[in-house]
C-alpha cells in the first residue's frame, strides 16, 4: 500500500494552545455539569484544563528525574504542581536553572540526534519546563523541596501557559485515570471500587513522563517516556521549513526492554525495540459490518458493527481512529449505550502525522480477556471533496469508519448512493439482502465482502466510465471519468498569427487554438490491461493473485495508493504519452508515471496480503514494490530501468540547503520519522529509491552465485519471495523476518565468514545511509597454467569503517564482453583479493553493469 505521509502539519505547540481555545465539542460543558452523566468526559475535561495549585509551589534544589536513557536535574529554580485529579498530581511546572541528558541506545538513534541537534546526545540546559506524569514523580523530587518565597508570583505567571498546556496530554492521562471511574453492571448501578479510595492502586506497569523543555540552545522540544509505547522513549520539535510547511521532526525514539518480572528496565536499555508479537494489541476486530450512506459531494452517514475479541483482559477504554471530520452521533456495546470521547489526535504521536482522529470509548467495566464484545457506532459527516468532472475524492481513505490501525479482518460493506454515481469498494460485489434493497427509484444500493481477511477497507465515488481486462481469472475493472479535475495542469490557449512577419496584417487572422484536454477515460482500457499484464507477471512469481477481482479507481492528484483490491489511481496515470507530451512532462518523468499501475498492483502482494509489523519496517512495502514494477521494465526495457536506477541513485546525492545529502537523513528504516524540516523530500528518496536499489543489490548479488539471467521464475530472488508469500501470507512480518527468509537461498560463496546469515546486509545497508564510492588499485594480473590469478585491492571511500559489501569483480578480454570472476567481500576501507581468470584477461573492473548503489560518478 503506498502510503505517503501528509505534508501540513500544525506545530506541537502552537496545536496545544489552539486546542485548549477551541475544543468546541467539549468547552460548551464544564466538569462539573458533565460529571453526573458523562464521568468520563468530566475527568477527561478536567485533565486537560488542570492549573497550578497555589498551595504547592515549591524552591526545588538539586532535584532529578531518572527514566532509562533520560537524566533530568532541576539544579536550583521554583516548581508548581497542577491540582489533583481523582487524587492524583498529574504535572508541574518549572522555572530556574535545570539540564536535561538524553543518550540514545545505538549509532542509528545517535546518528539521527545528531542531524537534528549537532550532537549525538542531547544535553541542554533549560531555564522552563513542563511535566506531565502519572506515577510518582513528584514523590522522586520532594527530597529537594523548600517552601517558595512567593508563590502567588509564581502562579500569577505561569498559570495561564500550564492550563493551556495541559490539553497535549489528557488523553494518554485518561487512558490511565479511566479504570477510577465508577463501573455499571448490566442495571446500570455502580458495583465497582470508589475511585476516591486511597486503597486503589493503578497499573504499576504504566508510567508516562511527558517534558516539554524550553532549551537555551535548541528552544522549544519534548521528550516522552511511556513504558505503553512500542518504543518507550521519544524526542522531538515542531518545526517550519524552508518551504513554509510544518512537520514534527523526530530527534531519536527507542525501545526499552523489559525486565524478567516484566516491568521496564530502569537501568540498562537495548539497542533493538522489542519485537511486534510483544506488543500484541489486546483486542481484535473480527469482523466489520458497515453500512454508509452516501450523498455527493461531501456527506456520508454510515453505522459500523464491530465484533470484538479480548485476548487481553483488563482495558476501561478502548481507543479507535475516525475522521475529525466525521461526528460521532452514538456507541453502543452490546445494545447498550456507552460514553465515547472524540478526541483530535495527540500531536507529536504517529497517528496525528497521518492526520488522523481519535475516539475513545468508555466501557461500563475493564474486558476479560476471552470476552466477545460487539460494537456499534452511529456517525456522519463531510469527508468527501469534489474535485470536478464528476470525479470524487475520499480524503479520510482510512479514516471514514471506526479502526484500530491495518489489523486483518472480514468487511461486510454496503452503501445506498444516489443514480448517476458508480461506487467501487474493496472486496467483491455481493447480493442484498431483501430488507436492505433500495427503498425508492432514486437510490442505488451496493454490498461489497471480503474475498479473505484484509488490513483496510475503503471505496471510491465518481461519474464514471469503465474499461474490463482479465488476468487469468481475475477481473481487472478500470474506472475513470470523461474530465480531469478542476486543479488538472492544462497547456495555454495558443495564439497563432499566419503573417506574423507582416505587420501589416489584419489582426482578424489571429487564430485562437484551444489545447486538447486529456480525458482519462479514453485511456482506462489500457490502465486495465497494464494492471492486468502485472497481475500475470506477478502471479507467475510470487504466487496467485490475492483476490477475486482488482478494481482501478480514478484519483485527482499524484498520489496513488493500492489498497486490497481497489487502487486508487492518480490521474496522471491515466495519461497517454501524447497526452504527457502536451503538458510537457520529461521523458524520464513520463516513464516513471507509466510506472504506477504496476507498483501498485504489486502492493496486493506487499503493502495487502502481506503487512509491515511497525513504522522500520514499512519500506519493505514501498521498496519492494517498486522494485517488482522495474523487474517488469527491466526485461523489456533495460535502457529505461537503468536510467531510473540512476535517477534515484543522484535523488539520494541531493544535498540540502546545509550541504547534507538526503541520504544521510536517516536508513530506510525509520520509516515516516524521514519525513522532516530538513528534508522534506526524505521520505520518498528513501523509502522508495534507496529501497528499491536494496532489492537490487540482493537480487543481483543471488543472482551472479545462481549463474542465470534474470527475469526467470526460479531465480533465487523470487524464490525467496514466494517463501515468503507462502509463510506470511495474512500477517505482518519484521525486517529482520524478511532477510532470515532470503539467507536461505545464499549459495556457500555468498556466506559472509561462513555464516548463512544477511545480518551484515541488514546492518550495513538497511539500517545504513552509505552511499560509498568504490576504487580499484594494485591490480596484477599473474599468469598460472591455462589461466592467470587476478590480485588487487577494493577501497570503500566516503563509508563507515565497518561497511560490508559483495562486490562483482569483472575481467576485461580482447572482443569479448566482460566475465563475471566473482564477488568479493569488501570489508571497511581496504580489502584485497585474489581470483582466478582466463587467459587474455587484461583488465580487471569491478560492478561494470553497476548493480551497487555507490555514489554517482
Amino acid at each position: 500500500m503506498t502510503k505517503v505521509p501528509l505534508n501540513g502539519r500544525i506545530t506541537t505547540f502552537l496545536l496545544t494552545l489552539w486546542l485548549a481555545a477551541h475544543c468546541h465539542f467539549l468547552s460548551a460543558q464544564t466538569a462539573d455539569s458533565a460529571a453526573t452523566a458523562h464521568p468520563g468526559e468530566a475527568l477527561y475535561l478536567q485533565l486537560g484544563q488542570v492549573g497550578l495549585d497555589p498551595s504547592r509551589v515549591f524552591k526545588v534544589r538539586d532535584a532529578s528525574i531518572e527514566r532509562p536513557a533520560v537524566d533530568i536535574t532541576l539544579e536550583d529554580g521554583t516548581i508548581a504542581f497542577t491540582q489533583d485529579v481523582m487524587g492524583h498530581i498529574t504535572g508541574a511546572f518549572f522555572e530556574g536553572d535545570g539540564e536535561i541528558l538524553l543518550t540514545p541506545p545505538n549509532d542509528v538513534e545517535r546518528k539521527s540526534l545528531s542531524l537534528f541537534t549537532g550532537a549525538a546526545i542531547v544535553e541542554e540546559r533549560f531555564a522552563t519546563a513542563y511535566f506531565r506524569f502519572n506515577d510518582n514523580t513528584a514523590t522522586e523530587l520532594q527530597p529537594g523541596l523548600r517552601a517558595a518565597d512567593n508563590p502567588s508570583e509564581f502562579i500569577s505567571h505561569w498559570s495561564e501557559a500550564a492550563r493551556n498546556l495541559a490539553q497535549a496530554d489528557a488523553m494518554r492521562l485518561f487512558l490511565t485515570f479511566s479504570p477510577l471511574l465508577p463501573t455499571t453492571g448490566s442495571a446500570g448501578k455502580n458495583d465497582g471500587q470508589d475511585p476516591r479510595s486511597p486503597t486503589f492502586e493503578g497499573d504499576p506497569g504504566d508510567r508516562l513522563l511527558h517534558a516539554r523543555i524550553q532549551g537555551l540552545q535548541l528552544g522549544i522540544f519534548d521528550v516522552f517516556y511511556d513504558s505503553s509505547a512500542w518504543e518507550q522513549v521519544e524526542a522531538g520539535q515542531a518545526r517550519t521549513a524552508e518551504n513554509g510547511e510544518s512537520y514534527y521532526d523526530v530527534w531519536t525514539s527507542f525501545s526499552v526492554p523489559r525486565t524478567a518480572g516484566g516491568k521496564r528496565s530502569q537501568g540498562e536499555f537495548g539497542a533493538e525495540p522489542e519485537s511486534a508479537s510483544s506488543q500484541e494489541d489486546p483486542i481484535a476486530i473480527r469482523h466489520y459490518r458497515i453500512s454508509t450512506e452516501v450523498t455527493p459531494p461531501k456527506q456520508i452517514h454510515g453505522e459500523a458493527r464491530l465484533q470484538i475479541d479480548v485476548k487481553q483482559g483488563g482495558q476501561r477504554t478502548l481507543m479507535f481512529e475516525l475522521s475529525r471530520f466525521l461526528q460521532l452521533e452514538r456507541v453502543e456495546m452490546d445494545g447498550q449505550a456507552v460514553e465515547f470521547i472524540h478526541n483530535p489526535a495527540v500531536e507529536g504521536t504517529q497517528l496525528s502525522r497521518q492526520g488522523n482522529d481519535l475516539v475513545s470509548v468508555i466501557l461500563p467495566r475493564p474486558t476479560r480477556t476471552g470476552q466477545m464484545i460487539e460494537l456499534r457506532f452511529v456517525y456522519g459527516g463531510e469527508v468527501l471533496a469534489e474535485a470536478g468532472g464528476g470525479l470524487l475524492y475520499v480524503g479520510a481513505r482510512g479514516t471514514w469508519y471506526p479502526n484500530r490501525g491495518m489489523a486483518m479482518a472480514d468487511f461486510d460493506l454496503e452503501f445506498r448512493y444516489p443514480p448517476g454515481w458508480m461506487l467501487v469498494a474493496t472486496g467483491k460485489p455481493a447480493p442484498m439482502a431483501e430488507s436492505a434493497m433500495a427503498k425508492t427509484q432514486v437510490e442505488q444500493v451496493s454490498r461489497w465482502i471480503s474475498d479473505r481477511t484484509i488490513p483496510v477497507a475503503g471505496f471510491n465515488l465518481g461519474r464514471y466510465k469503465v474499461a474490463r481486462a482479465q488476468a487469468g481469472k481475475v477481473i481487472v475493472d478500470a474506472y475513470a471519468t470523461t474530465a480531469l479535475e478542476k486543479a488538472f495542469p492544462v497547456p495555454p490557449v495558443e495564439l497563432v498569427h499566419p503573417n506574423i512577419d507582416d505587420p501589416r496584417a489584419p489582426r482578424k487572422d489571429i487564430q485562437v487554438i484551444a489545447p486538447s484536454v486529456p480525458s482519462p477515460a479514453s485511456n482506462e482500457a489500457g490502465v486495465a490491461q497494464a494492471a492486468a499484464q502485472a497481475i500475470d507477471y506477478y502471479a507467475a512469481r510470487f504466487g496467485p493473485f490475492p483476490y477475486s477481482r482488482l478494481s482501478v479507481t480514478q484519483m485527482p492528484g499524484r498520489e496513488s495508493q493500492g489498497w486490497p483490491g481497489l487502487i486508487f489511481l492518480s490521474s496522471y496515470a491515466f495519461l497517454t504519452n501524447e497526452d504527457r507530451a502536451e503538458i510537457h512532462q520529461d521523458p524520464l518523468n513520463v516513464l516513471l508515471q507509466q510506472q504506477i499501475p504496476a507498483h501498485e498492483t504489486a502492493h496486493q502482494w506487499w503493502g495487502d496480503l502481506i503487512f509491515w509489523s511497525t513504522y522500520r519496517d514499512q519500506w519493505f512495502s514501498e521498496g519492494l514494490a517498486n522494485y517488482c514494477s522495474l523487474m517488469m521494465l527491466q526485461e523489456k526495457n533495460p535502457a529505461g530501468f537503468r536510467q531510473i536506477m540512476e535517477r534515484y541513485r543522484r535523488d539520494l546525492a541531493e544535498k540540502n540547503k546545509d550541504g547534507v545529502s538526503i541520504a544521510d537523513d536517516g536508513p530506510v528504516t525509520l520509516g515516516t520519522r524521514l519525513l522532516s524540516s530538513r528534508f522534506p523530500r526524505g521520505y520518498d528518496a528513501i523509502s522508495y529509491g534507496r529501497g528499491t536499489w536494496l532489492f537490487h543489490m540482493l537480487r543481483t548479488m543471488l543472482q551472479d552465485e545462481a549463474g542465470r539471467a534474470h527475469g526467470g521464475t526460479d531465480e533465487p530472488f523470487v524464490r525467496g519471495l514466494r517463501k515468503i508469500r507462502d509463510r506470511y501470507q495474512g500477517k505482518t512480518i519484521t525486517t529482520s523476518e524478511l532477510f532470515a527468509v532470503f539467507a536461505e537461498e545464499l549459495p556457500p560463496a555468498l556466506r559472509y565468514e561462513g555464516k548463512s546469515s544477511l545480518q551484515w546486509f541488514v546492518d550495513g545497508w538497511v539500517n545504513g545511509t552509505a552511499l560509498p564510492k568504490l576504487e580499484l588499485k594494485a591490480v596484477k594480473i599473474v599468469s598460472k597454467g591455462q589461466g592467470v590469478i587476478v590480485s588487487g585491492t577494493i577501497m570503500q571511500k566516503d563509508a563507515p569503517q565497518d561497511l560490508v559489501t559483495s562486490v562483482p569483480v569483472y575481467a576485461h578480454r580482447a572482443s569479448k564482453p566482460p566475465l563475471l570472476l566473482g564477488r568479493v567481500f569488501a570489508d571497511g576501507k581496504e580489502s584485497t583479493f585474489h581470483l582466478a581468470a582466463p587467459l587474455g584477461t587484461h583488465q580487471i573492473v569491478l560492478d561494470p553493469n553497476e548493480t551497487l548503489l555507490t555514489n554517482p560518478k
